[in-house]
C-alpha cells in the first residue's frame, strides 16, 4: 500500500469515529470516502446510509449497511466526502469522480459536513484541479461555448474540455456529461460559481463553497482537524 492510501484509510478511519448509531449518514464518493466507508461497516452501527453515487451504494451493500435514498429521509445528520481540493476556509473543488451534483445535493441536505482527504489535496488558492462541470448532453457544444465566456468574464482565459474515457463521453449517474476547466488558480470562486449556474444547460459545477464544516487532513503527523 502507497504511503498515499495509507493517509486515505488513516483519515477515513478517523472520520468514521465521528459516526454515532442512529444517525443517517452520506457517504462521499471517489477513492478517500470508500476507506470511510470501510471503516464505517466495520464498526456495525446501527445507522442509514445515503450514497452520493452507484458505485458507493453498491459498495455499502456489499458491506451489509443500510443503504436508503435522499428521498427517504428529510434530513442527513453527517455527511462524510472526499475532495480534489480543499482551499482557504474549507472551500473545496470536487468532482473528478463524476458525481458532483448527487454529492452537492447530499451535501446540502446534512447538518454537518466533513470533508476528507490526504495532504496533497491542501492548496493555498483553488484551481490547479481542473474544474468539473456536470451539463446535459443536449446542445452540449453550445452550452461549452458559453461556459467559456462565463469563464472569460471572471478572468479566465481558458476553454472546458469534455471529459472522454475509452473513447466516449463520460456519463455521470444522472447520464449527463462533464466538463473540466483547466482553471489554473481561480481569484474568485464564488464570482465563478454564480456565473457558471446562471448558464443554461449547467447543471451544477464542482466548487463546494460554505458547505463544509469541517475538514480531515491527513499527513505524515497524523490527521490534522480544520475548520472554517
Amino acid at each position: 500500500m502507497s504511503s498515499s492510501d495509507d493517509q486515505k484509510r488513516e483519515v477515513g478511519e478517523a472520520a468514521a469515529a465521528l459516526v454515532r448509531s442512529g444517525m443517517v449518514v452520506g457517504l462521499g464518493t471517489g477513492s478517500t470516502a470508500a476507506w470511510f466507508v470501510r471503516a464505517l461497516a466495520a464498526r456495525k452501527l446501527d445507522v442509514r446510509c445515503v450514497p452520493t453515487s452507484a458505485a458507493t451504494g453498491e459498495l455499502a451493500a456489499s458491506l451489509g449497511m443500510t443503504v436508503i435514498a435522499l428521498d427517504d429521509v428529510t434530513e442527513i445528520d453527517l455527511t462524510v466526502d472526499g475532495a480534489d481540493e480543499v482551499g482557504p476556509g474549507l472551500a473545496l473543488i470536487k468532482g473528478g469522480g463524476a458525481a458532483l451534483l448527487r454529492e452537492k445535493l447530499v451535501w446540502e441536505a446534512s447538518k454537518h459536513c466533513v470533508a476528507i482527504a490526504d495532504g496533497s489535496k491542501r492548496v493555498r488558492r483553488l484551481g490547479a484541479f481542473p474544474l468539473p462541470i456536470e451539463v446535459i448532453p443536449f446542445g452540449h457544444l453550445s452550452t461549452a461555448l458559453r461556459i467559456s465566456d462565463a469563464l472569460a468574464a471572471c478572468d479566465l482565459a481558458v476553454a472546458p474540455r469534455l471529459r472522454v474515457r475509452d473513447g466516449a463521453a463520460v456519463l455521470t449517474d444522472q447520464r449527463n456529461y462533464i466538463y473540466d476547466a483547466p482553471c489554473g488558480a481561480i481569484p474568485d470562486p464564488s464570482q465563478l460559481a454564480d456565473a457558471l449556474k446562471s448558464v443554461t444547460g449547467v447543471v451544477d459545477h464542482g466548487l463546494f463553497l460554505d458547505l463544509a464544516d469541517e475538514a480531515l487532513i491527513a499527513g505524515a503527523a497524523g490527521v490534522e482537524r480544520l475548520t472554517p
